[in-house]
């Protein structure tokens, strides 16, 4: 008579004689996974990060380096520091466009950032390539594409125009997907990394953007301290309260001083804390990790298959693994 069991009990033994029925299978796939990964981890190019570490130059008391300046800028009284750049100010600026577009044209980046779809023999792009690097955009800045939406290009090609030429906000997504940008509130710095294939090209485009910062920020300060600067030149000429006049003075010296300031650029807005260098380890793809895990996925999947596989079997036959092997 057949043995009346629970239904809840698991019958170990039933269904490790169901694996080992099926090994062959279960073995099968696993091999087929780790060829298959092992041969696509070969062609993954390697990737290294590079990142600098920067931090907002803080304000000075009242009393502090004013004598210094002072005596740097010719003796000048009653003059103060300009007013720091804010974190916030900083990383919304390395994270504009506007930014990234003076890196990409002052330092010329299509051909590094589209190496495929250069000819460098000819020194001209590959038109039958520009359908494969949209597909290649697409896939590969998700993150990008959210940023700055769906609508319509409508941007100038790169610096070296032509036929078939990567257009500007071809490589404003290409950065988006390279650089990042992170605010460390707790320390009051602000990370800036870049991921590339190469180590070399990966640090400098970390000091490609930082010396871009630098410049824009530089010049817009030179820019609002001359506009103010003749304002306040306009305003003495029609002022002849002395009082007024000696704090127009104060003003104005005050602009000369940040404009000469924006001159020097040397940590005019920020200072840097860790300079960037070339790595020298790959932060992916993790070859060793991605082979176990596909193992352990397609071992998984083995075993599910091959109980699957034998209770259609069983089920077709009235009986389940259990009942046939009980």
């Amino acid at each position: 008579m057949k043995d009346q069991r629970p239904d809840d009990e698991i019958y170990l033994m039933d269904y490790l004689r169901t694996l080992w029925k099926r090994k062959l299978m279960i073995i099968f796939m696993a091999a087929a996974a780790v060829s298959a990964t092992s041969i696509y981890s070969m062609f993954l190019k390697d990737v290294y990060q590079a990142s600098a570490v920067i931090s907002p130059v803080s304000d000075k008391g009242p009393g502090e380096g004013l004598a210094t300046m002072a005596q740097q800028f010719g003796g000048i009284v009653g003059i103060s520091l300009p007013n720091s750049a804010s974190s916030s100010e900083i990383v919304n600026l390395l994270k504009s466009n506007v930014l990234r577009e003076k890196v990409v044209r002052k330092y010329n980046l299509f051909p590094v950032l589209f190496p495929a779809q250069r000819d460098a023999g000819k020194k001209a792009w590959k038109t039958e390539d520009m359908a494969r690097l949209t597909l290649k955009l697409s896939s590969a800045s998700m993150k990008a594409s959210d940023a700055f939406g769906s609508g319509e290009r409508t941007s100038q090609p790169g610096e070296e125009g032509g036929a078939g030429a990567p257009t500007m906000w071809d490589a404003l997504r290409m950065l988006e997907s390279i650089v990042a940008v992170k605010n460390n509130s707790s320390s009051n710095t602000i990370t800036v990394s870049a991921e590339f294939h190469n180590p070399e090209m990966a640090s400098a485009i970390v000091n490609y953007f930082l010396a871009a910062l630098v410049e824009h920020m530089s010049e817009e300060s030179k820019k609002v301290a001359n506009a103010n600067a003749r304002y306040l030149e306009n305003l003495l000429r029609t002022t002849a309260d002395p009082i007024i006049r000696q704090k127009v003075y104060n003003l104005l010296a005050q602009q000369i001083e940040i404009s000469m300031m924006a001159e020097m650029k040397e940590n005019f807005a920020f200072k840097i804390i860790d300079p960037s260098r070339p790595p020298d380890i790959k932060i992916r793809p993790k070859k060793k990790q991605m082979v176990f895990l596909s193992l352990v996925i397609s071992l998984f999947a083995g075993i599910f298959l091959a109980l699957f596989a034998e209770y259609v079997k069983g089920y077709g036959k009235g009986e389940g693994v259990s009942d046939r092997n009980g």
